[in-house]
Order: structure tokens, then sequence, then C-alpha cells
């Protein structure tokens, strides 16, 4: 399968579909994924020989996550739908993620908590303004010790390169727990535009300082072979929801 990326994000294999109507980036009421769509969704956050031992959580917009199935490893995965961090609530976010033990412990249940909060009619700025104040208080807790999340999944609708606008788009790779580490502590120097500069890890921060993660973009030949490998997926999404098809084009 040969993958012909955006010109403008060749570089880390992004490829975005055209911008959404404004009536649909406006709405903000979540729609509940069909149960088997949402599962292979989630679990396609990490590699294939991971998936079967896996917990995977599922989105009630009017309730919040509830436990889907069970796994026997130490490896959570969801579809995140509310991205708290935006101070703006949407109905088209979708990135699949996969936890390890760590941020089983931790980060998932901010997201948990925030998908919960957003059901029971919280708004998004006072739901940014809450999250940020459990971390000051320390309801919330950094890691207690390094690890990192899966998200190698073929598909994800989120806030990305080259100007941070929300798109769906491939770009599998791995995030690894780095609270208040900055780019320049580590030497990066990453410009969403500039191919040499994301081809090495580099910080993205969540919202706030104890969010922030290195990021490991996975290379465009295994990012090829996933998204061969996750066709049927790809294809199921897209028909499911339109914001949801890649563009082959780079429309």
């Amino acid at each position: 399968m040969q993958i012909k990326w955006a010109p403008a994000l060749f570089a880390i294999g992004l490829a975005s579909v055209a911008a959404i109507p404004r009536s649909q980036a406006n709405e903000t009421t979540l729609e509940r994924m069909p149960a088997a769509l949402e599962t292979q969704f989630a679990l396609s956050a990490v590699p294939p020989a991971l998936r079967e031992r896996a917990s995977v959580y599922l989105l009630d917009p009017t309730k919040g996550y509830s436990l889907s199935k069970q796994g026997t490893s130490s490896l959570t995965c969801i579809v995140q739908r509310t991205a708290w961090e935006y101070s703006d609530f949407r109905n088209d976010i979708y990135w699949p993620v996969c936890y390890d033990a760590a941020g089983t412990k931790m980060h998932l249940k901010v997201i948990m908590d925030a998908a919960a909060l957003r059901a029971q009619g919280m708004g998004p700025e006072a739901l940014k303004a809450e999250i940020s104040k459990r971390y000051r208080e320390r309801t919330y807790k950094i890691p207690e010790k390094s690890g990192l999340s899966y998200m190698v999944g073929p598909v994800m609708r989120a806030a990305g390169p080259p100007d941070m606008k929300v798109r769906t788009m491939a770009m599998p790779h791995l995030m690894f727990y780095a609270p208040f580490v900055t780019n320049e502590e580590i030497g990066a120097t990453p410009d969403f535009t500039n191919f040499s500069s994301l081809k090495y890890p580099f910080i993205d921060q969540h919202g706030i300082p104890e969010q922030s993660y290195v990021i490991q973009l996975i290379g465009e030949a295994e990012t090829n072979k996933i998204l061969a490998d996750e066709a049927p997926l790809i294809d199921a999404l897209c028909a499911y929801r339109d914001v949801l098809c890649l563009a082959h084009e780079g429309h």
C-alpha cells in the first residue's frame, strides 16, 4: 500500500482532511460510537501482539467511561473524546491511546474524570480550571515512575501539525512520561513545518507541565505498514463518520 502524504505534512506522515463545516465544528454533543468499532479503534493504539491482554473502556457520553473488556496485562485502552486542555468542547475529537501501569494509575484517571464532569454538564473553561486545580492540590499526581503511552493507531483526530488545528491524521507515535521537562532541557527544537525537527524526540505538553511527554514518532516505513494492516479499520471509521476519513491527496 503506497501512501501519498499531504505536501506540507509529508515529512512526518500526516494526512489531513478538509476543514469541517463551521456548524459541525461548533457542535458539542458527543455521539456514542458502536461498541465493536470503538473497541477496535481503542486497541489499535497498541501493537497487535499486545491487544488480546489489554483492558478497554468505552465511553457513554451521558455518564463517562466504563469497563468493557477486562484484560490481563497492565495496559488500558480508550478512545479519548474530550481534550480538556483546549477549553473548547467539540464532538469530533478522537484519539486512541493505551496507557501502561503508571499511566493507567495517574493520567487515565484525569481523562475519565474529565469525561464524567463533561457528562454532568460542566463547561469547557470550568473543566480546564478544575483539572488544573486538582493537579495543584495534588488530587492528581504525576506518574511515580517512568513509563509510556502507546498511540500507534492508524487514525487520530486532534490538534496537529503544521498549524495545530484539529484535523484527521495518521501519526503513530509513542509518548514517554516527562512531567515538567522542557524542549530546552533535552535540546529539542521542534518545528511542526520542518521534518528534521520532528524525526527525533521532542516534548509535547498537554495543557500543563505535569502532563508533558517525550514524543517519538514511528518511522515512515512502519507507518505505511500500520496503515496497510489497518485498512479495514480505516475504512470502517470513514464509513462511520466522514471526519474520520484520511485524505489521500492532501486535501
